[in-house]
């Protein structure tokens, strides 16, 4: 039987062009959301942090490293936030620097909930969804110290974090973003309102799956109504251990996460980005058909993204677009060096957290080289 090629949909390239709500991108490379420390004490993006942003502005979509909606939920030194206007104004110069270069940015938002420290927050109370605290150290302006029991949220409190997230939006939506990622991943507050072990409330925002999910879909939905939900993206990490969040259980994990995008579907998200270390493998697509919109994967902590990698997850279908770290750190024209096969730099984690321009802005682009 002869087949009408017509009628068959061209299997979709990494180097393609793609729409996330109604941003519209020109491949299918996303720039993760990549801690890099170089915001100061103020929290204000400089010009440093807008010539970073600005070089990698051939991406697809950019991600911003995650920052802090109100100062409580500062969770390192260092970190970018938005919850001043200051702030704001800051963000609009890597804003304006990534659209100057014909680059799309969301602003990651990340409340650090217990995963931060009042050497860390200014001396700020620390809270959670429950008074457990994280059995680890973290690093303080006065060293390594452990992690600060913390207290837990009043029904008030709780919706006080709402309200912080719909405010942070709104500063970067106004500062010029194309649009925001809620951080509901990686151990911080969104994802401990989802774990049983750092969520033991016995209210409405904890216990059962849907209970737990409550909060993270409190958030989603007042932001969606407030800068629109085509300009809203969700991170979620189920099965990653950070931070002592463990999502050991399967079935609850399903439940947990089939739950929360089961309520967020009907609002039409730009898309939803998991962090898993088997993105095509049987709980990340079952999250995706809950979800039924664009999926975008990062392989976890497993090891570098490569060519080959972020090719595959696409041509398999595995994903609308593939989430990269390490590799655009160190290659600011990593999509031309992909789509031409181009050798890479390698990158320096020394110096991936240290303050100022080396090992930021100084990586060679190809005709440098």
């Amino acid at each position: 039987m002869s087949v009408n090629t017509s009628e068959v949909s061209p299997v979709p390239s990494l180097f393609s062009p793609i729409s996330l709500g109604k941003i519209e991108l020109a491949n299918r490379v996303v720039m993760a959301p990549l801690t890099r420390v170089r915001a100061g004490a103020s929290g204000i993006p400089g010009d440093l942090m807008a010539e970073y942003y600005g070089q990698r502005a051939s991406v697809g979509l950019i991600i911003s490293e995650g920052t802090y909606p109100d100062h409580a939920s500062q969770g390192w030194v260092g970190a970018p936030g938005i919850a001043t206007d200051e702030q704001a104004a800051g963000w609009r110069k890597v804003t304006e620097a990534v659209h100057a270069a014909g680059g799309r940015i969301f602003l990651q938002i990340m409340h650090a909930g217990r995963a931060t420290h009042p050497d860390i927050n200014g001396g700020r109370r620390i809270l959670a969804p429950s008074a457990i605290a994280i059995d680890a150290k973290t690093f303080t302006p006065q060293g390594e110290q452990p992690f600060a029991l913390p207290e837990a949220m009043t029904t008030a409190e709780v919706r006080a974090a709402v309200e912080d997230h719909v405010a942070a939006a709104r500063r970067a939506v106004d500062a010029g973003a194309d649009g925001v990622e809620i951080h509901s991943a990686n151990g911080y507050l969104n994802h401990q309102f989802l774990a049983p072990g750092a969520n033991q409330r016995t209210d409405e925002y904890g216990g059962s799956p849907q209970n737990r999910a409550r909060f993270v879909v409190e958030v989603v939905t007042a932001v969606a109504q407030a800068v629109g939900a085509e300009r809203v993206g969700l991170r979620i990490s189920p099965e990653i251990v950070l931070s002592d969040v463990f999502e050991t259980d399967r079935d609850d994990v399903l439940a947990t996460y089939g739950a929360l995008l089961d309520q967020l579907r009907p609002l039409g998200l730009a898309y939803l980005s998991v962090l898993h270390g088997e993105p095509g493998g049987e709980l990340v697509q079952e999250l995706r058909r809950h979800f039924d919109g664009k999926l975008i994967v990062n392989n976890g902590f497993a090891g570098q993204t490569t060519r080959e990698d972020a090719l595959q997850l696409i041509e398999d279908d595995h994903a609308d677009a593939v989430v990269v770290g390490r590799s655009l750190i160190a290659n600011p024209d990593l999509v031309e060096r992909w789509q031409n096969g181009h050798p890479e730099n390698e990158p320096r984690p020394e110096l991936f957290y240290a303050p100022g321009a080396e090992g930021y802005t100084d990586y060679p682009f190809l005709q440098a080289a």
